[in-house]
Protein backbone atom coordinates (compact mmCIF):
# COMPACT_ATOMS: atom_id res chain seq x y z
CA UNK A 1 0.00 0.00 0.00
CA UNK A 2 1.73 3.36 -0.79
CA UNK A 3 2.11 6.19 1.29
CA UNK A 4 -1.13 7.98 0.41
CA UNK A 5 -3.39 5.49 1.24
CA UNK A 6 -1.79 4.64 4.81
CA UNK A 7 -3.85 5.04 7.67
CA UNK A 8 -2.20 7.50 9.86
CA UNK A 9 -1.03 6.52 13.29
CA UNK A 10 -2.50 9.17 15.43
CA UNK A 11 -4.87 11.76 14.49
CA UNK A 12 -2.72 15.34 13.62
CA UNK A 13 -4.00 18.83 13.87
CA UNK A 14 -5.30 19.05 10.53
CA UNK A 15 -3.88 22.72 9.66
CA UNK A 16 -4.47 22.66 5.82
CA UNK A 17 -8.49 22.00 6.77
CA UNK A 18 -8.03 25.06 9.68
CA UNK A 19 -6.39 27.41 6.46
CA UNK A 20 -9.46 26.10 4.20
CA UNK A 21 -12.03 27.32 6.48
CA UNK A 22 -11.16 31.08 5.61
CA UNK A 23 -11.57 30.72 2.17
CA UNK A 24 -14.98 29.28 2.77
CA UNK A 25 -15.95 32.18 4.81
CA UNK A 26 -14.60 34.78 2.86
CA UNK A 27 -16.53 33.35 -0.01
CA UNK A 28 -19.69 33.64 1.49
CA UNK A 29 -18.71 37.24 2.30
CA UNK A 30 -17.98 37.72 -1.79
CA UNK A 31 -21.73 36.55 -1.95
CA UNK A 32 -23.21 38.73 -0.04
CA UNK A 33 -21.17 41.59 -0.60
CA UNK A 34 -22.26 40.89 -4.34
CA UNK A 35 -26.26 41.55 -3.25
CA UNK A 36 -25.41 44.89 -2.46
CA UNK A 37 -27.32 47.36 -4.36
CA UNK A 38 -23.86 48.90 -5.20
CA UNK A 39 -22.32 46.00 -6.57
CA UNK A 40 -25.33 44.10 -8.34
CA UNK A 41 -28.24 44.93 -10.13
CA UNK A 42 -31.74 43.89 -10.02
CA UNK A 43 -33.34 41.28 -12.50
CA UNK A 44 -32.13 38.29 -14.57
CA UNK A 45 -28.62 39.91 -15.64
CA UNK A 46 -25.99 40.75 -13.46
CA UNK A 47 -22.67 42.51 -13.61
CA UNK A 48 -19.04 40.25 -14.11
CA UNK A 49 -18.59 39.96 -10.11
CA UNK A 50 -22.06 39.09 -9.20
CA UNK A 51 -22.38 36.50 -11.43
CA UNK A 52 -18.71 35.14 -10.67
CA UNK A 53 -19.59 34.22 -7.30
CA UNK A 54 -23.22 33.74 -7.25
CA UNK A 55 -23.02 30.80 -6.32
CA UNK A 56 -20.45 31.06 -3.51
CA UNK A 57 -22.80 31.42 -0.67
CA UNK A 58 -24.40 28.22 -0.78
CA UNK A 59 -20.70 26.76 -2.05
CA UNK A 60 -18.88 27.84 1.27
CA UNK A 61 -21.74 26.49 3.46
CA UNK A 62 -21.68 23.71 1.92
CA UNK A 63 -18.03 23.28 1.54
CA UNK A 64 -18.59 23.88 6.11
CA UNK A 65 -21.08 21.09 6.48
CA UNK A 66 -18.97 18.54 4.58
CA UNK A 67 -15.90 19.62 6.79
CA UNK A 68 -17.81 19.76 10.38
CA UNK A 69 -18.37 16.30 9.60
CA UNK A 70 -15.05 15.24 8.83
CA UNK A 71 -13.25 16.76 11.67
CA UNK A 72 -15.81 15.88 14.12
CA UNK A 73 -14.92 12.01 13.45
CA UNK A 74 -11.28 12.90 12.68
CA UNK A 75 -11.13 14.37 16.12
CA UNK A 76 -13.38 12.16 17.96
CA UNK A 77 -12.38 10.48 21.39
CA UNK A 78 -12.87 6.68 22.40
CA UNK A 79 -13.69 8.22 25.91
CA UNK A 80 -16.12 10.87 25.64
CA UNK A 81 -19.61 11.02 26.83
CA UNK A 82 -22.39 12.45 24.50
CA UNK A 83 -22.90 14.82 26.93
CA UNK A 84 -19.56 16.47 27.08
CA UNK A 85 -19.33 16.17 23.30
CA UNK A 86 -22.86 18.13 23.28
CA UNK A 87 -21.21 20.83 26.14
CA UNK A 88 -18.37 21.65 24.39
CA UNK A 89 -19.78 21.78 20.73
CA UNK A 90 -22.51 24.04 22.06
CA UNK A 91 -20.14 26.66 23.47
CA UNK A 92 -18.53 26.79 20.83
CA UNK A 93 -21.62 28.41 18.41
CA UNK A 94 -24.12 29.54 21.13
CA UNK A 95 -22.04 33.00 22.95
CA UNK A 96 -20.93 34.21 18.89
CA UNK A 97 -24.30 33.56 17.71
CA UNK A 98 -26.14 35.14 20.80
CA UNK A 99 -23.62 38.22 20.60
CA UNK A 100 -24.30 38.65 16.91
CA UNK A 101 -27.93 38.25 16.69
CA UNK A 102 -28.19 41.13 19.66
CA UNK A 103 -25.83 43.61 17.25
CA UNK A 104 -27.54 42.77 14.12
CA UNK A 105 -31.15 43.42 15.99
CA UNK A 106 -29.92 46.59 17.56
CA UNK A 107 -27.90 47.98 14.54
CA UNK A 108 -30.60 47.27 11.58
CA UNK A 109 -32.95 44.03 12.34
CA UNK A 110 -35.04 45.70 14.95
CA UNK A 111 -37.43 47.64 12.33
CA UNK A 112 -38.27 44.53 10.38
CA UNK A 113 -37.82 41.75 12.92
CA UNK A 114 -41.31 40.03 14.66
CA UNK A 115 -41.86 37.79 17.01
CA UNK A 116 -42.27 35.14 14.97
CA UNK A 117 -38.73 34.98 13.40
CA UNK A 118 -36.76 36.40 16.26
CA UNK A 119 -37.60 33.62 18.28
CA UNK A 120 -36.87 31.12 16.58
CA UNK A 121 -33.53 32.26 14.88
CA UNK A 122 -32.44 32.99 18.70
CA UNK A 123 -33.15 29.41 19.50
CA UNK A 124 -31.73 28.34 16.13
CA UNK A 125 -34.47 27.11 14.94
CA UNK A 126 -35.08 29.38 11.80
CA UNK A 127 -34.03 26.73 9.39
CA UNK A 128 -36.64 24.11 10.03
CA UNK A 129 -39.56 26.85 9.55
CA UNK A 130 -40.29 26.85 5.23
CA UNK A 131 -40.27 30.88 4.87
CA UNK A 132 -37.49 33.42 3.47
CA UNK A 133 -38.93 35.89 6.02
CA UNK A 134 -37.93 33.48 9.40
CA UNK A 135 -34.81 31.19 7.69
CA UNK A 136 -33.01 34.59 6.37
CA UNK A 137 -34.34 37.05 9.09
CA UNK A 138 -32.13 39.17 12.00
CA UNK A 139 -28.20 37.73 11.07
CA UNK A 140 -28.55 36.15 7.82
CA UNK A 141 -25.93 33.34 8.15
CA UNK A 142 -26.94 32.56 11.37
CA UNK A 143 -29.29 29.66 10.00
CA UNK A 144 -26.21 27.52 9.35
CA UNK A 145 -25.73 26.88 13.03
CA UNK A 146 -29.62 25.83 13.20
CA UNK A 147 -28.67 22.93 10.89
CA UNK A 148 -25.10 22.89 12.89
CA UNK A 149 -26.89 22.45 15.91
CA UNK A 150 -28.81 19.02 14.82
CA UNK A 151 -25.61 17.45 13.00
CA UNK A 152 -24.21 18.30 16.53
CA UNK A 153 -27.25 16.66 18.50
CA UNK A 154 -27.00 13.50 15.90
CA UNK A 155 -23.56 13.21 15.66
CA UNK A 156 -22.38 10.51 18.50
CA UNK A 157 -25.83 8.31 17.17
CA UNK A 158 -24.42 8.94 13.72
CA UNK A 159 -20.46 8.14 14.51
CA UNK A 160 -21.25 4.68 16.18
CA UNK A 161 -22.78 3.82 13.07
CA UNK A 162 -20.60 4.67 10.96
CA UNK A 163 -17.54 2.94 12.90
CA UNK A 164 -19.70 -0.31 12.63
CA UNK A 165 -18.99 -0.09 8.73
CA UNK A 166 -16.31 -2.45 7.36
CA UNK A 167 -13.90 -0.32 6.12
CA UNK A 168 -13.83 -1.74 2.31
CA UNK A 169 -17.57 -0.63 1.93
CA UNK A 170 -16.93 2.78 3.21
CA UNK A 171 -16.23 4.03 -0.57
CA UNK A 172 -19.53 2.32 -1.73
CA UNK A 173 -21.52 4.16 1.82
CA UNK A 174 -19.70 7.84 0.58
CA UNK A 175 -20.98 7.40 -2.93
CA UNK A 176 -24.43 6.25 -2.01
CA UNK A 177 -24.82 9.28 0.14
CA UNK A 178 -23.11 11.45 -2.01
CA UNK A 179 -25.64 10.35 -4.81
CA UNK A 180 -28.91 10.73 -2.17
CA UNK A 181 -27.34 14.46 -2.49
CA UNK A 182 -27.55 15.08 -5.82
CA UNK A 183 -30.47 13.03 -6.82
CA UNK A 184 -32.17 15.74 -3.94
CA UNK A 185 -33.10 18.60 -6.66
CA UNK A 186 -34.45 16.07 -9.14
CA UNK A 187 -36.64 14.66 -6.83
CA UNK A 188 -37.63 18.19 -4.80
CA UNK A 189 -38.59 19.79 -8.81
CA UNK A 190 -41.17 17.34 -8.85
CA UNK A 191 -43.01 19.27 -5.89
CA UNK A 192 -45.03 22.29 -6.23
CA UNK A 193 -43.67 25.48 -6.37
CA UNK A 194 -45.51 27.39 -4.55
CA UNK A 195 -44.45 30.83 -3.85
CA UNK A 196 -41.53 32.27 -4.85
CA UNK A 197 -38.56 34.68 -3.88
CA UNK A 198 -40.01 38.24 -4.26
CA UNK A 199 -38.59 41.77 -4.92
CA UNK A 200 -36.57 41.61 -1.02
CA UNK A 201 -34.13 39.17 -3.07
CA UNK A 202 -34.18 41.11 -6.70
CA UNK A 203 -30.85 41.55 -6.59
CA UNK A 204 -30.03 37.68 -5.83
CA UNK A 205 -29.97 34.30 -7.53
CA UNK A 206 -32.86 33.79 -5.59
CA UNK A 207 -34.77 35.65 -7.28
CA UNK A 208 -38.24 34.31 -8.84
CA UNK A 209 -37.24 30.47 -7.72
CA UNK A 210 -39.55 28.73 -5.27
CA UNK A 211 -38.69 29.18 -1.52
CA UNK A 212 -40.17 25.82 -0.63
CA UNK A 213 -38.15 23.55 -2.95
CA UNK A 214 -34.77 26.06 -2.31
CA UNK A 215 -35.47 25.57 1.76
CA UNK A 216 -35.71 21.86 0.95
CA UNK A 217 -32.23 21.13 -0.92
CA UNK A 218 -30.67 23.72 0.95
CA UNK A 219 -31.93 25.05 4.76
CA UNK A 220 -33.96 22.06 5.59
CA UNK A 221 -31.86 20.31 8.21
CA UNK A 222 -32.15 17.05 7.42
CA UNK A 223 -31.26 17.24 4.08
CA UNK A 224 -27.75 18.77 4.80
CA UNK A 225 -27.18 16.42 7.80
CA UNK A 226 -26.78 14.17 4.29
CA UNK A 227 -23.50 16.86 3.47
CA UNK A 228 -21.89 16.00 7.36
CA UNK A 229 -22.30 12.33 6.97
CA UNK A 230 -20.80 12.18 3.80
CA UNK A 231 -18.45 14.01 5.93
CA UNK A 232 -17.76 11.76 8.65
CA UNK A 233 -17.74 8.74 5.79
CA UNK A 234 -14.21 10.44 4.51
CA UNK A 235 -13.20 10.80 7.96
CA UNK A 236 -13.50 7.31 8.37
CA UNK A 237 -11.98 6.21 4.75
CA UNK A 238 -8.90 8.38 5.46
CA UNK A 239 -8.27 7.32 8.98
CA UNK A 240 -9.29 3.59 7.85
CA UNK A 241 -6.08 3.71 5.01
CA UNK A 242 -8.78 3.73 2.21
CA UNK A 243 -7.56 7.19 0.50
CA UNK A 244 -6.78 6.73 -2.88
CA UNK A 245 -3.84 8.70 -2.79
CA UNK A 246 -5.75 11.72 -4.80
CA UNK A 247 -3.55 15.14 -4.55
CA UNK A 248 -4.61 18.71 -3.73
CA UNK A 249 -3.88 20.42 -6.45
CA UNK A 250 -5.90 17.33 -8.45
CA UNK A 251 -8.21 17.63 -5.86
CA UNK A 252 -8.83 21.85 -6.27
CA UNK A 253 -8.52 21.32 -9.70
CA UNK A 254 -11.69 19.39 -9.88
CA UNK A 255 -13.38 21.39 -7.22
CA UNK A 256 -12.80 24.99 -9.40
CA UNK A 257 -14.37 23.20 -12.61
CA UNK A 258 -17.49 21.93 -10.54
CA UNK A 259 -17.77 25.47 -9.38
CA UNK A 260 -18.01 26.41 -12.93
CA UNK A 261 -20.02 24.07 -14.07
CA UNK A 262 -22.05 24.62 -11.12
CA UNK A 263 -22.54 28.61 -12.56
CA UNK A 264 -24.65 27.08 -15.29
CA UNK A 265 -26.54 24.53 -13.72
CA UNK A 266 -29.81 24.55 -13.15
CA UNK A 267 -30.99 26.47 -9.71
CA UNK A 268 -31.82 23.86 -7.58
CA UNK A 269 -28.86 22.08 -8.70
CA UNK A 270 -26.60 24.64 -8.13
CA UNK A 271 -26.57 25.06 -4.49
CA UNK A 272 -25.19 22.26 -3.23
CA UNK A 273 -25.45 18.45 -5.16
CA UNK A 274 -22.20 19.78 -8.15
CA UNK A 275 -19.53 20.53 -5.34
CA UNK A 276 -19.93 18.29 -3.05
CA UNK A 277 -18.37 15.71 -4.24
CA UNK A 278 -15.56 17.64 -5.32
CA UNK A 279 -15.23 19.54 -1.64
CA UNK A 280 -15.26 15.83 -0.12
CA UNK A 281 -12.03 14.69 -2.36
CA UNK A 282 -10.10 18.09 -1.50
CA UNK A 283 -11.06 18.23 2.08
CA UNK A 284 -10.16 14.15 2.32
CA UNK A 285 -6.73 14.75 -0.20
CA UNK A 286 -5.64 18.04 2.74
CA UNK A 287 -6.50 15.78 5.52
CA UNK A 288 -4.43 13.00 3.94
CA UNK A 289 -1.29 14.94 3.48
CA UNK A 290 -1.42 16.79 6.92
CA UNK A 291 -1.67 12.92 7.88
CA UNK A 292 1.75 12.33 6.38
CA UNK A 293 3.24 16.04 7.60
CA UNK A 294 3.58 17.10 4.51
CA UNK A 295 1.09 20.17 5.06
CA UNK A 296 -0.14 22.23 2.25
CA UNK A 297 0.65 26.17 1.23
CA UNK A 298 -2.78 27.03 3.56
CA UNK A 299 -1.00 24.81 6.52
CA UNK A 300 0.81 27.71 7.66
CA UNK A 301 0.42 30.39 11.22
CA UNK A 302 -1.48 33.28 9.13
CA UNK A 303 -3.93 30.92 7.18
CA UNK A 304 -4.30 28.83 10.75
CA UNK A 305 -5.09 31.92 12.40
CA UNK A 306 -7.55 33.14 9.84
CA UNK A 307 -9.14 30.01 9.91
CA UNK A 308 -9.54 30.09 14.06
CA UNK A 309 -11.58 33.29 13.40
CA UNK A 310 -13.37 32.50 10.04
CA UNK A 311 -16.68 31.56 12.31
CA UNK A 312 -16.61 34.77 13.41
CA UNK A 313 -16.23 36.35 10.77
CA UNK A 314 -18.67 34.53 9.21
CA UNK A 315 -21.44 35.86 11.85
CA UNK A 316 -20.06 39.47 11.91
CA UNK A 317 -19.39 40.21 8.16
CA UNK A 318 -22.72 40.74 7.36
CA UNK A 319 -23.88 42.86 9.73
CA UNK A 320 -21.74 45.21 8.43
CA UNK A 321 -23.23 45.04 5.20
CA UNK A 322 -26.28 45.22 6.15
CA UNK A 323 -25.50 48.77 8.16
CA UNK A 324 -23.64 49.72 5.23
CA UNK A 325 -26.23 49.60 3.26
CA UNK A 326 -29.38 50.33 5.63
CA UNK A 327 -28.11 52.33 8.01
CA UNK A 328 -25.50 54.60 5.77
CA UNK A 329 -27.71 54.11 2.42
CA UNK A 330 -24.70 53.04 0.35
CA UNK A 331 -26.15 52.16 -2.50
CA UNK A 332 -24.27 53.25 -5.35
CA UNK A 333 -20.29 53.10 -6.09
CA UNK A 334 -18.91 55.96 -8.08
CA UNK A 335 -16.19 53.93 -9.66
CA UNK A 336 -15.06 50.50 -9.79
CA UNK A 337 -11.92 51.78 -7.66
CA UNK A 338 -14.19 53.02 -5.00
CA UNK A 339 -16.39 50.00 -5.07
CA UNK A 340 -13.39 47.66 -4.93
CA UNK A 341 -11.95 49.89 -1.89
CA UNK A 342 -15.35 49.69 0.07
CA UNK A 343 -15.07 46.16 0.19
CA UNK A 344 -11.65 45.97 1.07
CA UNK A 345 -12.22 48.04 4.05
CA UNK A 346 -15.36 46.09 4.92
CA UNK A 347 -13.19 42.63 4.75
CA UNK A 348 -10.65 44.50 6.72
CA UNK A 349 -13.21 46.18 9.58
CA UNK A 350 -15.31 42.50 9.55
CA UNK A 351 -11.87 40.96 9.96
CA UNK A 352 -11.16 42.95 13.31
CA UNK A 353 -14.45 42.53 14.72
CA UNK A 354 -14.08 39.06 14.36
CA UNK A 355 -10.51 38.76 16.42
CA UNK A 356 -12.35 40.66 18.67
CA UNK A 357 -15.31 38.41 19.06
CA UNK A 358 -13.20 35.70 18.81
CA UNK A 359 -10.54 36.64 21.56
CA UNK A 360 -13.53 38.24 23.24
CA UNK A 361 -16.38 35.51 23.36
CA UNK A 362 -15.59 32.49 21.39
CA UNK A 363 -12.09 31.32 23.26
CA UNK A 364 -12.73 32.83 26.59
CA UNK A 365 -15.80 30.67 26.45
CA UNK A 366 -14.74 27.61 24.92
CA UNK A 367 -11.35 27.93 27.91
CA UNK A 368 -14.02 28.10 31.01
CA UNK A 369 -16.27 24.97 29.55
CA UNK A 370 -12.56 23.33 29.40
CA UNK A 371 -11.85 23.77 32.56
CA UNK A 372 -15.52 23.03 34.07
CA UNK A 373 -15.08 19.74 32.19
CA UNK A 374 -11.24 19.03 33.64
CA UNK A 375 -12.65 19.81 37.32
CA UNK A 376 -15.21 17.68 37.05
CA UNK A 377 -13.46 15.18 35.44
CA UNK A 378 -11.24 15.09 38.21
CA UNK A 379 -14.12 15.15 40.78
CA UNK A 380 -15.48 11.95 39.15
CA UNK A 381 -12.02 10.18 39.33
CA UNK A 382 -11.91 10.71 42.84
CA UNK A 383 -15.37 9.20 43.37
CA UNK A 384 -14.65 6.39 40.76
CA UNK A 385 -11.94 5.94 43.29
CA UNK A 386 -13.74 5.75 46.02
CA UNK A 387 -17.08 4.79 45.33
CA UNK A 388 -20.01 4.66 47.41
CA UNK A 389 -21.36 1.82 49.34
CA UNK A 390 -25.39 3.04 49.05
CA UNK A 391 -24.93 3.58 45.43
CA UNK A 392 -23.70 2.77 41.60
CA UNK A 393 -19.94 3.75 40.82
CA UNK A 394 -20.00 6.82 38.25
CA UNK A 395 -18.91 5.97 35.17
CA UNK A 396 -20.43 2.57 35.27
CA UNK A 397 -23.56 1.05 33.61
CA UNK A 398 -25.56 1.35 36.56
CA UNK A 399 -25.28 4.53 36.54
CA UNK A 400 -26.96 5.60 33.67
CA UNK A 401 -23.95 7.87 31.99
CA UNK A 402 -24.62 8.70 28.90
CA UNK A 403 -22.79 6.60 26.06
CA UNK A 404 -19.65 7.46 24.69
CA UNK A 405 -19.06 9.11 21.35
CA UNK A 406 -15.98 8.04 20.34
CA UNK A 407 -16.71 4.02 20.41
CA UNK A 408 -18.77 2.01 18.60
Amino acid sequence: MSTATTAPGRSPRLSSLTGMRFFAAFLVFLFHLSLLDAYSTSGEQHGPFASAVKNGGWAGVTFFFILSGFVLAWSARDGDTTTAFWGRRIVKIAPNHVVTFLVALASYAYASATWGAGIPNFLLLQAWIPRDDVFFSINNPSWSLSCELVFYLLFPALYRRVRRIRAERLWWWAGGTAMVIISLPLLVQLLPAGESFGPNHANSPLYGHSITQMWLVYIFPPARVLDFLLGILMARIVLTGRWMGLGVLPALAVTLAAYALSLQAPFLFSLNAVVVVPFALLISAAAARDAQGRGTAVGGRVWVWLGEVSFAFYLVHQILLSVLQERFGYREAGSLAEAAGVAVLIAAVSLLLAWLLYVGVERPAVRAWARRSRARARTLRVAHAQPAADGPVPGSEESGRPVTVGTP
